[in-house]
């Protein structure tokens, strides 16, 4: 009996865990910190020093562990697989064109790119991340 407690526990530990809801409020958290940490960029000439953009690439990398740490709730694959993909294209288009539009002072390019697509995803992300448990 004590064997069979000892493997079932090792078997708990040693496989991975379903994400409760606390963990995609946790998410959501940080998706509303990766966002801001941007529009402050964008908004604020002062805030584009190395300082901020450290900030602003932890606060995206924070985003995507913590999106490689979870798994899909049961049922819920589809909603986990498209909020992958709205991240991946939402953190690749802010580190390939708004974060660069930014810093070489094209404002009304970024602030264009920031409040179209990158709001669209930010957004669906968020919606995904309710459906998901957060």
């Amino acid at each position: 009996m004590r064997s069979l407690l000892a493997s079932l526990a090792l078997a708990a530990f040693l496989s991975p865990a379903l994400a409760a809801p606390a963990d995609f409020a946790d998410l959501r958290a940080k998706l509303s910190a990766a966002r801001e940490s941007l529009v402050t960029m964008l908004v604020n000439k002062d805030k584009r020093g190395a300082d901020h953009q450290k900030v602003v690439k932890d606060t995206a990398d924070a985003v995507s562990a913590s999106l490689a740490k979870l798994k899909a709730p049961p049922g819920k694959e589809a909603q986990f697989k498209e909020l992958v993909a709205n991240w991946n294209a939402f953190k690749a288009t802010r580190e390939k064109e708004l974060v660069p539009a930014i810093l070489a002072g094209k404002d009304a390019e970024a602030k264009a790119i920031a409040t179209g697509i990158q709001k669209e995803r930010i957004t669906k992300c968020q919606q995904l991340v309710g459906e998901l448990g957060g």
